[in-house]
């Protein structure tokens, strides 16, 4: 039962990485149809396309995601090694619980970063109606995969601290 609840654990652990790309990876798809929706709306007058088909907004709109995706997913692969390290039970338990305590604070600030969709702000920022049309009407939930992957992560930690408590007692 135990080899049960740490595989299930793991998994919790390792979506906070997996869902932080999935995050990435969704809004670039809705960013690239706001882009093109832009581009063919009434109000583009030819202006400069990158090299990579998106225009300044677009740019920008993904620099901000991809800069809290990874944000997230690093903060993700950080919990998910204190969630391993924890199992084991022993010496330094509590450094550990701590820090899994302080880094709560930029994985928090991130997701809200996501909830204040900055895609939709830059469209409002730049005036481009064209843009903020464009986008997908799901893109602003996405924010919510953030979330999931924190809440899973939270429950990884939490299991694992439990099997290296249980682990700890068992030795003394």
């Amino acid at each position: 039962m135990a080899d049960k609840r740490w595989l299930i654990a793991l998994v919790l652990l390792a979506l906070g990485p997996i869902l932080a790309a999935a995050y990435a990876v969704l809004n670039l798809v809705a960013i690239e149809a706001a882009v093109k929706a832009q581009i063919t709306g009434p109000e583009w007058s030819g202006g400069r396309l990158l090299a990579d088909g998106m225009t300044g907004l677009g740019r920008d709109s993904w620099r901000l995601v991809l800069a809290t995706a990874v944000v997230v997913g690093v903060l993700g692969v950080v919990y998910a090694v204190i969630g391993v390290l924890l199992r084991r039970g022993g010496r330094g338990r509590t450094p550990l619980l701590v820090l899994s305590g302080v880094l709560i604070v930029p994985y928090a600030l991130a997701v809200l970063s996501a909830l204040v969709n900055p895609t939709r702000a830059l469209a409002g920022l730049y005036d481009t109606p064209d843009f903020a049309d464009g986008l997908p009407g799901w893109q602003s939930a996405t924010v919510l995969i953030l979330v999931a992957a924190g809440l899973a992560q939270a429950v990884g930690v939490a299991t694992a601290a439990a099997q290296g408590r249980r682990a700890a007692s068992a030795r003394a």
